[in-house]
């Protein structure tokens, strides 16, 4: 898969060189080119904004710069283009496993009070938000989408089981998770993860996961069939 992303402020993705997600760009498993969309300016000056129309505070991303940018990175329209906007549908983990699905992903950052609406009509195929408030500009939002979808790609984790047994994977928040030593400050791990009886340790784990949804997101559980997560009766023996 390959990011291609389009902003103002190309420093802010440096941190793409870190952790698993710098390793596995470097390892080859996916790509992400930054795009600096003042280098399509036509002004001497690289301006990339302007007052709007209508009067209003702030300022507007021209579209020239913007469509140039984006007809030189993709000429064939071969990526899905999304523009992070906070009037966008809301990224949740169902969007991201959909589009860990692409080959080719184009996310587009505004900055100061948006972007023309023109470039949208033009360019974009949809609108995209990580959340229900307004950030200085697209950057961080893509990073999110980045981090959330490069995480389905193959290699960049582990072990598949990192994707398959986390929060919204199956509709649950995720269960507790403990490591060595067995007690720490008068806190004990569960005797059931020690054990070694690995079908307890799974009744425990989605029990746990069930109770921690309903405490913290019941807003989840109405959306949640929990009887596949319920042990199952064994069936009685015809005589």
């Amino acid at each position: 898969m390959r990011f291609d992303i389009l902003t103002i402020f190309t420093g802010y993705f440096d941190v793409l060189g870190y952790s698993l997600l710098g390793k596995a760009i470097e390892d080859g498993k996916f790509d992400v080119k930054i795009t600096d969309i003042r280098e399509y300016s036509l002004d001497k000056h690289r301006k990339t904004d302007d007052a709007p129309y209508g009067g209003g505070a702030g300022m507007v991303m021209t579209p020239d710069p913007i469509v140039r940018a984006i007809e030189a990175v993709d000429p064939n329209h071969k990526a899905r283009r999304i523009y992070l906007s906070p009037r966008g549908s809301t990224l949740n983990q169902c969007k991201v496993e959909s589009l860990a699905k692409e080959d080719r992903i184009l996310l587009l950052c505004g900055d100061y009070e948006g972007i023309d609406e023109r470039v949208l009509e033009l360019c974009i195929d949809e609108e995209l938000s990580i959340g229900d408030y307004v950030l200085t500009g697209g950057e961080l939002a893509a990073l999110v989408v980045v981090n959330s979808v490069a995480r389905y790609i193959d290699g960049v984790l582990g072990s598949s089981e990192s994707t398959s047994q986390e929060s919204f994977s199956e509709g649950l928040l995720e269960y507790p998770q403990y490591t060595r030593p067995e007690e720490y400050r008068g806190l004990r791990v569960p005797e059931v993860l020690i054990n070694g009886n690995h079908k307890d340790i799974e009744n425990w784990r989605q029990a746990k996961s069930i109770e921690i949804t309903m405490r913290r997101r019941p807003d989840l559980m109405a959306k949640t069939d929990i009887g596949k997560f319920l042990p199952k009766k064994p069936k009685k023996r015809r005589k």
